[in-house]
């Protein structure tokens, strides 16, 4: 079907809205399918209330408690479907064993922290910003060396993969010169070394007498391989907002992990210079803010998680689009997952949500 148009419509997607009215992105399977875009004299945030449980939420993950280095991985599951585990972490010190996770894939966002990550294939240096991901099967231990640390953990249950870059060639995005990846540097010893392995949810321990990073060497093309998020260089148009998936920074099978990063805001004059409203018809969206002014957000600092499901509307707060108007960049650094099959709230996501969320579009 070719698009149509009816009505009072701006011709080109996020340009020149007519004179009072709010732009809404109808959209299938996230950004990537047919869209139609809604021309409304009210924004679709701008509820009275909501009686049930289908509404946005914001949980503040730096109210979870710390983990004594003992507890296993340190982390606390908050959202979770049947392709990915969110996970938020808060290790006081250093593992005293060795971790190999038999069920998926991980990925850790360094919120707050730094210090080693012992694999083996080698060893890596960490620090806040940065991506590690962690190949299943594969064993490693966390070694902090502070013991203010904060981690998002994504735990997914298919291969964690690089976007395709298609049109905008292999430098886009991230050039493939600026990952890390680990050499080899052997661990001699000789003592009783523990490695807990988790396979279906449980954990099972194998003792070694000598430390299993006794790898020499290593060739192939599946290891362990850091990013740090101030490298990643996001797609833009100085003429219209473009849709997040241009900011993919992985993917899994069931989900995609993009990367907000500073950029200058749009110049044309009549372009929307704010995150668009929209529904999220295919895709749960989660949102973890790492740094910087999330001006498009009333109340959310640093640390916290907004989760906006599928079929409830979401976008800019009331206060956005007008300070947007004064403004020629952002200088919000997050990080955003969107699954395809909706995710579950934890009793831990629910200890430390913030109650009344839903109710911040409410004009003040």
């Amino acid at each position: 079907m070719y698009p149509l148009v009816k009505g009072i419509v701006a011709l080109q997607a996020h340009v020149a809205l007519p004179e009072g009215t709010f732009e809404e992105e109808h959209g299938r399977d996230g950004f990537y399918g047919p869209v139609s875009h809604l021309y409304r004299t009210h924004a679709p945030t701008a509820w009275s209330r909501i009686e049930g449980p289908l509404k946005p939420r914001a949980f503040n993950c730096l109210t979870t408690q710390p983990s004594a280095p003992t507890a296993i991985l340190d982390r606390v599951p908050l959202l979770y479907n049947e392709d990915v585990v969110v996970h938020f972490a808060r290790p006081t010190g250093p593992m005293p064993f060795y971790f190999r996770n038999a069920d998926g894939d991980e990925i850790y966002f360094i919120h707050k922290g730094s210090g080693t990550i012992e694999t083996d294939f080698g060893p890596l240096l960490f620090e806040a910003g940065d991506y590690l991901v962690i190949p299943r099967g594969t064993t490693y231990r966390l070694l902090p060396e502070t013991t203010d640390n904060a981690f998002l953990v994504i735990e997914s249950f298919s291969r964690i993969r690089q976007p395709d870059r298609g049109l905008m060639g292999q430098h886009a995005l991230y050039d493939p010169a600026i990952v890390k990846t680990p050499s080899p540097q052997p661990i001699q010893e000789d003592r009783e070394w523990e490695v807990q392995i988790k396979r279906l949810n449980e954990i099972t321990s194998v003792f070694y007498p000598f430390n299993p990073m006794d790898v020499i060497g290593w060739k192939g093309d599946l290891t362990v391989w850091q990013l740090n998020i101030r490298d990643f260089r996001p797609v833009m148009s100085h003429r219209a907002h473009l849709a997040p998936s241009v900011h993919t920074t992985f993917q899994g099978q069931g989900f995609v992990v993009c990367s907000f990063v500073p950029r200058p805001l749009e110049e044309d004059p009549e372009a929307v210079r704010v995150p668009f409203y929209h529904r999220n018809i295919d895709y749960d969206e989660v949102l973890f803010y790492h740094a910087g002014n999330f001006f498009s957000r009333d109340g959310i600092d640093a640390g916290m998680i907004t989760f906006h499901p599928q079929g409830i509307h979401h976008g800019p707060h009331p206060k956005a689009v007008e300070s947007s108007k004064q403004k020629t960049a952002t200088d919000e650094v997050a990080v955003m997952l969107d699954t395809e099959k909706p995710l579950r709230m934890t009793e831990a996501a629910q200890s430390t949500e913030w109650k009344e969320y839903y109710l911040s579009w409410q004009a003040k």
